[in-house]
C-alpha cells in the first residue's frame, strides 16, 4: 500500500477513534512523555537558552526517533502501518477532549454554577479562574477552543502529512514541551526559549490551515477573513492571532482582551471589534465549528499527499 493511503486511512481511523474514545483517563501516551521530558529537565535544567535547547532537542527528537523506528518495523505490512498511524493519530489528536471540557463549562453555565465553571477552567487553559466572571469565562473557553482546534488537532495532522508517524509525534512533543517550559515565568524565560520558538516554527502551517478552514466552515466567511487580516498581527502569538481572529469573525463575536495568568495581568487586542460579545450558548458553536475544521482538515492533508505522491510517481 502507498504510503500517502497509508496516512489516509491510518488518520482516518485516528480521528475516528478519538471521536468514539477520547483520552484515556489513565496511562495517556502524552502524559508518559511529559513525565519523562520532566525527569530530562530535572537534569539538565540551567537558567540559560543553551541548556534549554539541549532539552527540546533531546526530547522532541527523541519522539521523532522512536517514531521512525516504529515505522521501520512495520513497514512491510500495510496493515501493521495503518494500524500504526491510527495508533498515532488518536494519542497525539484531542479534538473529543477539548471539546468535552468546553461544553461541561458551558453546561455549569447555563445552570448558574460560576463556581463550578471556574473549578473546570484550569482543565481547558491557563487562564485565572478566580479573576473571570461568566462571560469572562465563555470568552476564554472560546478562545481556547479556538486556539486548540490548531495545536491538538489540525497541526498534528499537518504534520502526519508531512512525515507520517514520526511527523505525529514530533508535532505533539513540541506542543507538549511549549506548555511545559515555554511560558515567560521567571524559572522558563530563558530556559523554555528554544521550546517557544520551535513550537512557533511548528504550528505556523496548522495555524493558518486552521483560520482557512474556519473561514470556509464557518457562518460567515467574509467576517472571517476580514478578522485574520485586521486583526491577527496585533496578537502577541503569531500563531493563535489568525486562529482566534478568523473563529472570532466566523461566529460573530468579539475575543481578546484584558485576561489574567497567574495573576499577571495582560492586555490583549480586540479580535472582530465589529462582533458582539461572547456569550454561552457561542461555547457550543465553537465546538461544533471546532469539529468540522478537524474533519476537512483531514482532508485537505490527506489530499495533499495523496497530490503529491502522484506528482512524484
Amino acid at each position: 500500500m502507498r504510503a500517502d493511503r497509508v496516512f489516509a486511512y491510518g488518520a482516518a481511523a485516528g480521528l475516528l477513534g478519538d471521536l468514539l474514545l477520547g483520552d484515556p483517563r489513565r496511562g495517556h501516551p502524552v502524559a508518559a512523555f511529559g513525565r519523562a521530558a520532566a525527569a530530562v529537565e530535572r537534569v539538565v535544567w540551567r537558567d540559560h537558552r543553551a541548556w534549554g535547547a539541549l532539552h527540546a532537542v533531546v526530547c522532541a527528537g527523541g519522539a521523532v526517533a522512536l517514531g521512525a523506528l516504529a515505522h521501520r518495523v512495520v513497514r512491510s505490512s500495510p496493515a501493521a502501518s495503518v494500524a500504526l498511524t491510527g495508533l498515532a493519530t488518536w494519542a497525539v489528536v484531542g479534538g473529543t477532549s477539548l471539546g468535552r471540557e468546553a461544553r461541561a463549562i458551558g453546561r455549569a453555565l447555563e445552570s448558574g454554577d460560576v463556581e463550578g465553571a471556574r473549578a473546570r477552567l484550569p482543565h481547558l487553559c491557563g487562564r485565572d479562574p478566580q479573576a473571570l466572571d461568566a462571560d469572562g469565562i465563555a470568552r476564554a473557553v472560546v478562545e481556547s477552543v479556538a486556539e486548540n482546534t490548531s495545536d491538538a488537532v489540525v497541526g498534528a495532522l499537518v504534520w502526519g502529512a508531512v512525515g507520517g508517524v514520526p511527523g505525529l509525534l514530533g508535532f505533539r512533543a513540541v506542543n507538549t514541551l511549549d506548555a511545559m517550559v515555554g511560558h515567560k515565568s521567571p524559572k522558563y524565560r530563558r530556559y523554555g526559549w528554544a521550546s517557544a520558538r520551535l513550537d512557533d516554527l511548528a504550528g505556523w502551517p496548522g495555524a493558518r490551515l486552521t483560520a482557512v478552514l474556519a473561514a470556509l466552515a464557518g457562518p460567515d466567511p467574509g467576517a472571517a477573513v476580514r478578522a485574520w487580516h485586521d486583526d491577527a498581527g496585533r496578537h502577541p502569538s503569531p500563531n493563535a492571532g489568525p486562529v482566534e481572529a478568523s473563529f472570532a469573525g466566523a461566529l460573530g463575536v468579539r475575543l481578546g482582551g484584558t485576561l489574567s495568568y497567574g495573576g499577571r495581568v495582560e492586555h490583549r487586542p480586540v479580535l472582530n471589534g465589529r462582533g458582539r460579545a461572547v456569550g454561552v450558548a457561542d461555547i457550543e458553536r465553537a465546538v461544533r465549528l471546532s469539529r468540522r475544521v478537524g474533519w476537512l482538515a483531514l482532508g485537505v492533508c490527506a489530499g495533499a499527499r495523496m497530490l503529491k505522491k502522484g506528482r512524484t510517481s
